[in-house]
């Protein structure tokens, strides 16, 4: 097992990602988050334990380290074709010790495999992320009725980044991922393949139309067969909250996913945000997987 690093030459971070690529295959389920991934090839505050056998990449473990009240997050993944082996609960380990107390390791889709290095290494549940989906394909929508004293549009491009990013880190302050963005994130995202600015929803108020209210940023999965849509980040103005924003930017995207012709979409959201869970299930969502969160037993 090498060291923590906090950036992997091109040719490993190539080699992990072949690793993502098969566990994703194997699974069914990707074992690490977009933004782990994205930290492969970009600066970012994560840092990276490779396992390697033989001069090939056979697992990997992203710590993002502890932050304000955060503790610390980990993601693991193992090459099926080496697994069995204590790769996994090697990596778990070591990504809990380096991220000090409270740390906590991600099992996304919570597979039997994750549960029993878990079981092995005493760790608990303390966080529940749920994947909710819902039809899009022969499915009514609600109308999108915008109200008096709003107004309804799409990404006008890095104008808008400022207010994107005040807006975002203030309604997720309390989030250990989606709060404290910078401007790097929004345009490490926006320079991905799948970013379409038709298919990011900004809410203003006409008379102030420089301020940011809420947006809805929508995201498709071509990769996917057959391709499905993701109601990606909505994020609405704690001062704005109470207006219905919310839904109404829900829905704005879910009409333009269904008018790509996508038969369905997801979402994410924490298991316990009652108010987030009640939006989307009056939406029709339901829950579809778990990703959780494990720490060790205090």
């Amino acid at each position: 097992m090498t060291s923590w690093t906090e950036r992997l030459s091109p040719e490993t971070a190539a080699a992990v990602r072949a690793v993502l690529e098969r566990a994703t295959a194997a699974d069914g389920v990707a074992p690490v988050s977009e933004q782990a991934v994205l930290s492969l090839g970009n600066d970012s505050p994560a840092r990276h334990l490779v396992d390697m056998r033989d001069g090939a990449v056979t697992g990997y473990a992203n710590l993002v380290p502890a932050h304000g009240e955060h503790p610390a997050m980990a993601e693991v993944a193992v090459d099926p074709a080496a697994r069995g082996n204590g790769i996994g609960a090697g990596l778990v380990a070591a990504a809990l010790a380096a991220g000090g107390p409270g740390a906590r390791v991600w099992a996304h889709g919570n597979l039997p495999p994750a549960q029993a290095v878990a079981a092995r290494l005493n760790l608990s549940v303390s966080r529940e992320l749920w994947q909710m989906r819902r039809e899009l394909a022969n499915a009514e929508l609600p109308e999108l009725i915008v109200p008096d004293g709003l107004e309804l549009r799409t990404y006008a491009g890095p104008s808008d980044d400022a207010e994107l990013l005040r807006v975002n880190n203030a309604a997720f302050s309390w989030h250990p991922e989606q709060g404290g963005w910078t401007a790097r994130d929004i345009a490490a995202r926006r320079d991905e393949s799948w970013f379409d600015p038709k298919g990011l929803f900004i809410a203003v108020d006409p008379a102030d139309p420089e301020r940011i209210l809420g947006f809805h940023w929508t995201k498709v999965h071509s990769e996917e067969n057959p391709p499905i849509g993701e109601v990606y980040v909505v994020g609405i103005d704690p001062a704005a909250q109470g207006r219905g924003l919310g839904r109404l930017l829900t829905l704005a995207g879910l009409h333009y996913l269904a008018d790509r012709g996508l038969g369905a979409v997801l979402l994410y959201t924490e298991g316990d945000n009652t108010a987030a869970v009640h939006t989307y299930t009056r939406l029709d969502f339901t829950r579809f997987h778990i990703d959780v969160a494990y720490s060790a037993v205090s």
